[in-house]
């Protein structure tokens, strides 16, 4: 009884993560769709850089806006790998509780076996009683002409083998349940490998799209090595726009100081559970 309430606990529990996972992974597919407007902007302002070739101040000012439009995509990027690594440290938390749960299942399965096996042991010998009973009860009807005495014998024999029938009667339909929530326990399980394979795999895309993030990111701060150059390589630009531009920078600088333990936190808890799973495993 203990056993199955477990159970039921830890289902409830890994129906919550599975919702909790759901909402994180809209939100992330939200974000990737912001993702996509703001690359489509830095594909665009490039082209306006160059069909304002003679303009030069109009230049300078897109590409500050450009230098400014990478920093802000840098600053996403570290959100999405933030949100990443959130959903990494919750997916592994999901499939430590699949495993629990399947070695509760599993557990659980043997010992209804065990009882399953108990029960056709307690039916093999209630058949056996059964049989002798019968075989008294057909002596009985053999001697009656001869023993007239033994009739109530023969009444109490039809009576024990009475209560024997609906014991044996009893003992079938309660068979007849475990059998039955066996193969409940059975599907369950079946449903339990099969979420945890599907966690897997989306354990495996989390990883890849983490994977295309880091290398979009270091192409991002090529991309902003080269705008520094250029800015220094062209003229300078108007004071009150430079104030605006270094203001925003060290806006932005401070949001990624404020980032950056955070994605610390979630990397190194990460690699905490990678470290406590391996040494589980061995």
């Amino acid at each position: 009884m203990l056993l199955l309430l477990l159970l039921l606990l830890l289902l409830i529990q890994l129906l919550l993560l599975l919702l909790l996972l759901l909402l994180l992974l809209l939100l992330l597919l939200l974000l990737l769709l912001l993702l996509l407007l703001l690359l489509l902007l830095l594909l665009l302002l490039p082209i306006l850089l160059l069909l304002l070739r003679p303009q030069q101040q109009k230049r300078l000012q897109l590409l500050l806006l450009l230098l400014l439009l990478h920093l802000l995509l840098l600053l996403f990027l570290l959100l999405l790998l933030l949100l990443l690594l959130q959903l990494l440290l919750l997916l592994q938390l999901l499939l430590y509780l699949l495993l629990l749960l399947l070695l509760l299942l599993l557990l659980l399965l043997l010992l209804l076996l065990l009882l399953l096996l108990l029960l056709l042991l307690l039916l093999l010998l209630l058949l056996l009683l059964l049989l002798l009973l019968l075989l008294l009860l057909l002596l009985l009807l053999l001697l009656q002409k001869l023993l007239q005495k033994l009739l109530l014998l023969q009444k109490l024999l039809l009576l024990l083998l009475l209560l024997l029938l609906l014991l044996l009667l009893l003992l079938l339909l309660l068979l007849l349940l475990l059998l039955l929530l066996l193969l409940l326990l059975l599907l369950l399980l079946l449903l339990l490998v099969l979420l945890l394979l599907l966690l897997l795999l989306l354990l495996l895309l989390l990883l890849l799209l983490l994977l295309l993030l880091l290398l979009l990111l270091l192409l991002l701060l090529l991309l902003l090595l080269l705008q520094i150059l250029l800015l220094l390589l062209l003229p300078p630009p108007p004071p009150l726009l430079l104030q605006l531009l270094l203001l925003l920078l060290v806006l932005l600088l401070l949001l990624l100081l404020l980032l950056l333990p955070l994605l610390l936190q979630q990397l190194l808890i990460l690699l905490l559970l990678v470290v406590v799973e391996e040494l589980v495993l061995k």
